[in-house]
């Protein structure tokens, strides 16, 4: 095996791929990496400013060269003006994300779709109660058409109240800590600067405003503007997101699922779904397992169809539906290289363009689905929610078209998967501990276990795939410390062994004996 694949990642399946990869010159993301070095050094630091047309500016972090902007920026006002702006966008896509299953709710709950329902009655009536809608004497679909109503006020509100998913999910010591941070900023500056969002658009759009040329130049400011906007994707956009995703299509459930690329089959018509947003994957998942797209791949010779998950979207629906898990978002290349997969089914986020292209060396159809994703290159086929069954179909029957194009010489696929147990939602932690954290409390408090981390977020090329997610969590458990998760994160992890009970072994003493209770 090549030394520069097990520098590259330290996924022995992703390993096997890289080696294919440099054997038959596919280009692939680490390769892109190696050919940007040296990166800039000023766009590293964040101290490199282009927001306006007397830049781009680079302040010297050495001292030794320009230490202000054209308009007198410094390096923290630069550094600061960026990071804000990476919050700005983070929170649009993540938020944007809770906007669309706003929508879809308030279509379902009033009739004018028909292809989604509401699956979850009573977490619609949970966070009904909470939000402080009125349930009693009142059908579903008003309560939902009510719910609907409040998260989708969140996005354009306009007073100065704080948004009303974040009030009535926050802690409320929690709540009170924020609202006291305020004042005490502004005691200590005589400057109004907020925390707890008024509006999900509102913060992104203060963000830009005070970003452009010539306004807020006082890092400090920056900085709680973009805690701010963070804090309205968080327990606003992010927060709509699961909490309605659940109500449309079920609150995750604990179930068993595969993860890496040996879950693809070379005698089935593969489908990777990828991205972010399940309202595409629940109903591509859903044509795909019909008898109907079953009977179509075995008319032309596949055993069926195998619908595989990529990234978050195939989180969702690892933990819904139990699907199996292709990888992270590193695997997103791999998969396609292994000449088996008919099709990739793409949304929104995470998703590199260059798979249009590299789809082209196999079969392999690359679909892109939503306007805010466009990739030159790819088949486009336009996702509305009013038209899902039709349209899932089509993908699906797309995928199975594409099966006798198969090139059977240029199939390669890493015989390598470990279990994993997933679809630990707050609900169901809940009824594992006996409907209350009271137990997970005691055993913190006595001392058993040290407390509990959240681990989130993307593989990065320019570190080794999944090593760091993989030594961080035996560390963590090492220490008697419970990790919890998500994202590619928990993709790693099910790769890697560390979703499933084999895991307990590598624990602590005191986090073994409370796994083994």
């Amino acid at each position: 095996m090549s030394d520069l694949s097990h520098q590259r990642s330290a996924d022995p399946a992703a390993i096997e791929m890289l080696n294919l990869a440099e054997k038959e010159q596919y280009e692939t993301i680490w390769d892109r990496l190696e050919k940007q070095q040296p990166q800039c050094g000023y766009g590293q630091l964040g101290t490199c400013c282009r927001l306006c047309t007397m830049g781009p500016c680079r302040i010297d972090p050495l001292g030794e060269g320009p230490t202000h902007g054209v308009c007198g920026a410094t390096a923290d006002t630069i550094v600061a003006r960026n990071l804000a702006r990476m919050a700005a966008v983070g929170a649009s896509s993540h938020s944007d994300h809770g906007r669309s299953a706003a929508l879809l709710l308030k279509d379902v709950a009033t009739g004018r779709n028909t292809d989604y329902r509401i699956t979850d009655v009573e977490k619609l009536q949970a966070v009904a109660t909470r939000l402080g809608v009125i349930t009693e004497g009142r059908s579903f679909p008003e309560i939902a058409n009510d719910v609907a109503d409040i998260a989708l006020g969140c996005f354009g509100k306009q007073d100065e109240t704080p948004l009303p998913f974040t009030e009535k999910y926050l802690l409320p010591k929690r709540f009170q800590l924020f609202e006291d941070v305020e004042k005490q900023l502004l005691k200590a500056t005589g400057k109004k600067m907020g925390i707890l969002p008024r509006g999900i658009d509102r913060e992104v759009v203060d963000i830009l405003h005070r970003t452009h040329f010539g306004t807020d130049a006082d890092p400090l400011s920056l900085m709680i503007q973009a805690v701010r906007c963070s804090i309205a994707d968080g327990w606003g956009g992010s927060l709509i997101a699961t909490e309605l995703q659940d109500i449309l299509y079920g609150t995750p459930t604990i179930n068993t699922a595969k993860a890496n690329l040996g879950v693809i089959d070379a005698e089935w018509v593969n489908i990777i779904v990828h991205g972010h947003e399940p309202s595409l994957s629940e109903k591509v998942v859903e044509m795909a397992l019909s008898e109907e797209m079953q009977q179509a791949a075995r008319k032309i010779g596949a055993k069926g169809v195998n619908i595989v998950g990529l990234c978050c979207t195939g989180n969702e629906m690892l933990m819904r539906q139990g699907v199996d898990m292709a990888g992270n978002v590193l695997h997103s290349e791999l998969a396609i290289m292994t000449g088996a997969v008919e099709a990739m089914v793409v949304d929104v986020q995470c998703i590199y363009p260059s798979l249009a292209n590299l789809s082209t060396c196999f079969h392999t159809k690359f679909i892109t689905t939503s306007e805010q994703a466009t990739i030159p290159g790819a088949i486009h086929i336009q996702f509305e929610d009013e038209h899902a069954n039709e349209i899932a179909k089509r993908i699906v029957q797309t995928a199975v078209d594409a099966y006798p194009e198969r090139d059977q010489g240029k199939v390669y696929i890493p015989s390598i998967t470990s279990s994993a147990i997933a679809g630990f939602s707050v609900e169901e932690i809940l009824r594992v501990l006996g409907g209350s954290v009271a137990p997970l409390i005691e055993v913190i408090a006595n001392g058993t276990i040290k407390g509990v981390v959240g681990i989130v977020g993307c593989n990065n090329v320019k570190v080794k795939q999944d090593l760091y997610h993989k030594e961080l969590t035996k560390h963590l458990i090492e220490k008697d410390i419970l990790v919890v998760g998500t994202g590619c994160w928990a993709i790693g992890a099910a790769k890697a062994g560390l979703m499933n009970l084999d895991a307990q072994s590598m624990a602590g003493d005191g986090l073994k004996a409370v796994c083994q209770q």
